[in-house]
């Protein structure tokens, strides 16, 4: 699935029946450890890692700032008290190992991390998020109109049972009626009591998934299909016919905006989306000003680094810089959701001596931010002109899942030059003369480090004869990588490499 604003590529989502989506899902969990050094608890949900619960997840969350729902604690602070809210309480004080506890999933598995859980379990609808444990009603901070804000909530108070809990509004219930609200809490309350049902009296042997998640496509065109959406295109009949059933109970007015796409032309080629997915795995990313962006993520942060390329503009060099950094703001708010990245990101804009140009280009970047559904916060330029900022992390970077570490560079992006791996060859030799086992040795090569000896180094095997006293004889294997070398003992034909073998 692919989102376009202005003609332009801005999220891509993929789902794929092998793999098995989790945020969102409601489990009843086992306890299998609680550590109160950590106030945290591990829970086995029956996933392959077991699930780590906060104990901020344990208390009501703060009012979402968009009313996306299902963010649950992944963004909380983990501190012993949050902004404006109850402290948090010591965890062994409400946990004990082989509990049972219902618990839904805000952060899918990432690395040697396994899924993120809060006990605060919410229910999200087209319109509200339904919080059966809170007690607040929040609005989204997207609907800014006072009067819009105070009917809605209004309108929540009368509709929702005393102490059945807590609601946020979502952006998407600006304008909203007064029937599709109690429509939509019925359905929300008898959802829930469906699922205490199933967790409590139904005797459920934990861990056990009590409620799945809506699909991807579901869940996309819940949360985001609204009135400020130009179209939506679909490829698949039985796609285009799900959605408008839905669309026909919660929103009919916009099934005109839903169009089942005909062409023969494949849909992402019609809208150059398959050249945007090519690219969006690059290191470098361009700039309409003729700068560039390098975005590297490591195990710890991304690092983004702002460079004018062959941009130099005509008199004003600070001018130049401020508008490649002002291209680069935008860019990097795209590519942050394009590539959806998360966790600590770093980004070194050009250097610029006016301190209205550093806050113009902090402001540009924060203003594309708040374009993002997921949350993020982008902090003051530092001392040494570095933008420090956080994006909420609910699954896995897009790296991450539709690639693979590089297994002749190991991950590291570079391997040896032919003349390194000459000097790691020769050293290897010499040991295994030094050993006096070996007498005669095949040695297999990459055919462009084998080129390299032949053009570069021509005495390279004489003197290594000489030097080993050994019968050494070079042959080139288009299957071994690049900076790699296999040793052959003769005539036994045994690959020794792993014995000798030099860093």
């Amino acid at each position: 699935m692919a989102i376009l604003e202005d003609e332009r590529l801005v999220e891509l989502l993929v789902d794929r029946p092998e793999i098995d989506r989790t945020v969102g899902n409601i489990y009843l969990g086992k306890v299998e450890a609680v550590l109160p050094g950590m106030q945290a608890a591990f829970v086995d949900i029956g996933v392959e890692k077991s699930a780590f619960l906060h104990a901020s997840d344990l208390v009501e969350p703060d009012e979402d700032d968009n009313g996306n729902g299902n963010n649950g604690g992944g963004g909380q602070s983990r501190g012993r008290k949050r902004r404006n809210s109850r402290p948090i309480p010591n965890i062994q004080d409400k946990l004990d190992r082989g509990q049972n506890l219902l618990v839904q999933v805000t952060k899918e598995a990432i690395g040697t991390k396994g899924p993120r859980v809060t006990a605060q379990v919410s229910l999200a609808g087209r319109f509200l998020v339904y919080m059966p444990l809170a007690s607040k009603i929040g609005v989204s901070r997207k609907i800014e109109s006072r009067e819009e804000r105070w009917r809605l909530r209004q309108m929540v108070r009368k509709a929702l049972p005393k102490k059945a809990g807590g609601v946020i509004i979502r952006t998407v219930a600006e304008d909203l009626t007064e029937d599709h609200l109690k429509r939509e809490m019925k359905s929300l309350l008898d959802l829930w009591k469906k699922i205490e049902r199933k967790a409590h009296f139904v005797r459920l042997k934990a861990p056990h998934l009590v409620q799945r998640e809506a699909s991807l496509t579901s869940g996309i065109i819940r949360d985001l299909f609204s009135s400020k959406v130009d179209r939506l295109l679909v490829d698949s009949r039985d796609i285009h016919r799900d959605i408008n059933r839905y669309l026909s109970q919660v929103h009919p007015e916009l099934k005109k905006r839903v169009k089942l796409y005909r062409r023969r032309t494949p849909l992402f080629d019609e809208f150059d989306i398959e050249e945007e997915i090519r690219i969006l795995f690059e290191r470098r990313v361009n700039l309409p000003s003729g700068g560039y962006v390098i975005i590297e993520p490591t195990e710890a942060l991304v690092s983004i680094d702002v460079n004018t390329g062959s941009y130099t503009g005509k008199k004003d060099h600070e001018k130049t810089i401020l508008r490649t950094n002002l291209d680069a703001a935008r860019e990097i708010a795209r590519q942050l959701r394009l590539r959806d990245v998360g966790g600590i990101i770093v980004i070194d804009f050009i250097d610029m001596e006016s301190q209205s140009n550093r806050d113009r280009v902090l402001q540009e970047l924060r203003t594309h931010l708040g374009r993002d559904r997921a949350r993020t916060r982008a902090f003051q330029v530092s001392e040494l002109g570095l933008v420090e900022m956080t994006r909420q992390r609910v699954r896995p970077a897009l790296w991450d899942s539709m690639t693979v570490q590089c297994r002749e560079c190991g991950g590291a992006g570079s391997v040896f030059r032919p003349e390194v791996v000459a000097r790691r060859l020769e050293r290897s030799l010499r040991r295994v003369a030094h050993g006096n086992k070996e007498t005669k040795m095949t040695v297999q090569i990459h055919p462009e480090v084998a080129l390299y000896l032949v053009e570069q180094e021509p005495q390279f095997l004489e003197e290594l004869r000489h030097a080993t006293g050994m019968d050494v004889e070079l042959r080139d294997n288009p299957t071994t990588q690049m900076d790699q070398f296999r040793l052959v003992a003769q005539p036994a034909g045994r690959d020794v490499t792993g014995e000798y073998e030099v860093a």
